[in-house]
């Protein structure tokens, strides 16, 4: 590093020396105000046991617009006209030591010792007015430290660190290429665009090659120098990862010497656009080994690209006149991507129009720059070229810890990990998310149950025992068939009325019980079909009135039994108590009161058609609701009650000696009638939907076919098939009767 030894500055003789060797700059050229110059003409790093060496060809490139801008700044007669231009420039080596040393020269000069016997005034002055570079920020923020404490404007073509846009740190510093905060909003606005979650940052440290070869991260992003990320990639290609999208930042997207790397390919990054700069290439391709000799850098320019000794010093091969520097193609003759190199023009030419200005205006030099720059998106292509995103046809990859969360599920954090690392939970039952990447499903309306998908609520199916399903049908067919049957019996009961098996069974109360009977049949298919407002009503109030007076007249005919026998006794006129008129009384009483009954339920609460949401999740059962259970229960409980001292009767009447004891088939009637309510209750509440209905339906027509059956086909087989049995002899004789 480069520095002064205190010395006091007198009138009389000042001595200083430089502690270290001065640095001989790379190109110079005199002129009345010579303009500094620093760039990592050179790359020299140690990386995990491997050493880099070598010249950046496209730094050199920089160094030379700078010249090339200076040269004809000279040639032109409306700016510093009389005054001639020089420049000094340094190789930095892309090292931060380096960079301070030539800061401290451009300060002081080069000269070692400090001799004058008059004054100080001499050395007061700066050696550059104004510099060029550096291109790294790291350097750049250590020189501008350093060169703000003496005033000279720093303007760096490509130092992007945000940080440097602080006047009040680095009041000297100035440059030609926006800073990083614009270029990070971008890019970050990139992968927010193109939806990737789950990406990889590099930073210059050790390991990142190998973190970047275990990351699961198949986006990675390289905010990074072109020498760090050179120095990756190299260590990358010894074992490639799998196929990466890389997102690189402006240094190194540029840089052609990446376009070698095979797994760049597709990289994409913002610039500054391209340039160009008319008289740049010619000026370039102006080279000869004369003139590559006045310059170490050109010097080793041209024997690196032609393999070749200028000075014969080396074991190569002498260079002679057939070399053609316009058939090399490398970043120093590649002139169709001048994105930095015109920053480095501009900054030549910000520092000459402020040089006029102070001589013109006589004052302090100030320069004036633009505060942003545009950039613009480009991409590798799989052809070894740069392009304009604008003309590419992009294929996006996809780069997330966990894949979007498909319609039907939510999103479940991964505890320990980051936010955009989740599982895919489906969504509960009943519930929905109709988005990818819900955070919660919800749930369906009460009348809406989700498809199989679970993305959208659909009606729920509402059931009922309708009239065209097959369950339906069948008990149609046997409650049209009871009704038939009953009719049928009723007909042979009137065609053999004056028979005495009829006349002996009460044939009045017989006829009202097939009537009943009939009623009882078709009362069933008040239950099939939609419920509705009165359909409801009907098919309770007709269910219970109809088998009240079905069972009052089965009561009336045993009770018409057990008076009969009774009256059979010495002395007894029991009969005149319960004739016709009687009995007619007694049916009509007690189905009268299951009339007032049914007249109570009606007023207070009557049976109502609802929607039962609760039974099934998935679907609407339509019903028939009770209105008050009180009710229902009181019109059951009757029919109960009458049919239980029905059989009560008819089971004390059951041994009564006759040849045909009708109390013997209504007890067996009741029987079975008991039996089937019995079991209808607990099958009807445990009984799902619609074939509560159906269990309803099977109790009328189980116990309407036992009364049938047992009470008037014995009858019937008597009348058709043993008509000598059907004598008033027959059915009066005396005979024991048998057990049940």
């Amino acid at each position: 590093m480069a520095g002064i030894y205190p010395a006091a500055c007198k009138t009389n003789l000042v001595s200083c020396r430089l502690m270290a060797e001065p640095q001989l700059p790379g190109l110079f050229m005199n002129g009345d105000y010579v303009i500094g110059g620093i760039f990592s003409i050179h790359s020299y790093l140690r990386y995990e046991q491997n050493t880099y060496t070598t010249m950046v060809f496209r730094e050199l490139r920089l160094s030379r617009a700078m010249e090339f801008a200076i040269h004809e700044i000279n040639n032109r007669t409306d700016l510093l006209p009389g005054i001639t231009l020089g420049y000094e420039m340094h190789d930095s080596c892309a090292a931060v030591p380096m960079a301070i040393k030539v800061a401290f020269q451009f300060a002081n000069g080069i000269e070692r010792f400090f001799n004058d016997s008059d004054s100080c005034s001499k050395y007061g002055a700066a050696a550059v007015p104004a510099l060029v570079g550096e291109s790294g920020s790291t350097p750049s923020i250590s020189m501008a430290r350093i060169l703000g404490l003496f005033g000279i404007p720093q303007v760096s073509p490509y130092a992007t660190c945000a940080c440097l846009s602080d006047k009040r740190q680095y009041p000297a510093f100035f440059r030609t290429i926006p800073s990083d905060h614009h270029q990070a909003a971008a890019l970050a606005k990139l992968v927010k665009y193109f939806g990737w979650t789950w990406i990889g940052a590099l930073r210059r440290r050790r390991g990142s090659a190998w973190s970047t070869r275990r990351s699961t991260a198949r986006v990675i992003v390289a905010f990074l120098s072109s020498g760090d990320m050179r120095i990756i990639m190299e260590e990358l290609v010894r074992n490639p990862p799998p196929p990466l999208q890389w997102i690189g930042s402006e240094s190194w997207i540029t840089d052609p010497e990446f376009l070698k790397f095979n797994m760049c390919a597709g990289a994409v990054g913002f610039c500054v656009p391209r340039a160009v700069i008319p008289g740049f290439r010619e000026f370039l391709l102006d080279l000869t080994p004369a003139k590559a000799l006045k310059s170490p850098w050109l010097t080793e320019f041209w024997e690196r690209t032609f393999s070749c000794s200028l000075k014969g010093k080396t074991s190569a091969r002498e260079c002679d006149d057939i070399e053609d520097i316009s058939a090399v193609q490398n970043p120093y003759t590649d002139t169709s991507q001048l994105r930095i190199s015109n920053m480095v023009y501009k900054a030549t030419y910000a520092i000459a129009h402020a040089i006029h200005g102070a001589i013109c205006n006589d004052t302090q030099l100030k320069l004036c720059l633009p505060l942003g720059q545009e950039f613009i998106l480009i991409s590798f292509s799989s052809r070894n070229s740069m392009n304009n995103c604008k003309r590419m046809k992009l294929i996006v990859p996809v780069s997330v810890c966990s894949e979007s969360c498909p319609l039907g599920t939510r999103k479940a954090v991964q505890k320990g990990k980051p936010i955009c690392c989740y599982d895919c939970i489906p969504c509960a039952e009943g519930e929905i998310s109709n988005t990818t990447d819900s955070l919660d499903c919800i749930h369906c309306p009460s009348e809406f149950w989700p498809n199989k998908r679970r993305d959208s609520c659909l009606p729920k199916p509402v059931e009922f025992l309708s009239w065209d399903s097959t369950l339906s049908i069948i008990l149609t067919a046997f409650s049209v068939a009871g009704a038939i049957m009953a009719l049928s019996v009723a007909g042979v009961f009137y065609k053999h009325r004056t028979s005495p098996i009829v006349r002996a069974n009460n044939s009045e109360l017989s006829f009202l019980l097939l009537f009943a009977l009939a009623l009882c049949f078709l009362c069933s298919l008040t239950f099939i079909g939609q419920p509705s407002q009165w359909s409801c009503m009907l098919r309770h109030t007709a269910f219970g009135i109809t088998f009240v007076l079905c069972i009052s007249c089965v009561l009336g005919k045993t009770i018409v039994v057990l008076m009969a026998f009774r009256a059979t006794l010495p002395g007894s006129n029991v009969m005149k108590w319960f004739g016709p008129p009687q009995q007619r009384l007694s049916v009509l009483a007690f189905t009268l009161i299951q009339v007032l009954n049914c007249i109570i339920w009606l007023t207070l609460s009557p049976p109502f058609p609802f929607k039962n949401l609760n039974h099934y999740k998935e679907r609407i059962i339509l019903e028939c609701g009770l209105g008050s259970a009180v009710g229902f229960w009181a019109v059951l409980g009757y029919i109960g009650v009458l049919a239980l001292l029905c059989f009560v009767l008819a089971f004390l009447a059951r041994k009564l000696p006759d040849n045909f004891n009708e109390a013997k088939f209504i007890t067996f009637s009741m029987l079975i009638f008991c039996a089937v309510w019995i079991t209808f209750i607990p099958a009807y509440v445990s009984s799902p939907g619609k074939f509560t209905v159906a269990v309803e339906i099977f109790a009328i027509l189980a116990s309407s076919f036992g009364l049938i059956i047992c009470i008037f086909v014995p009858k019937c087989f008597i009348i058709i098939f043993k008509p000598e049995q059907n004598t008033k002899k027959h059915l009066m004789a005396k005979l024991p009767s048998k057990a049940l």
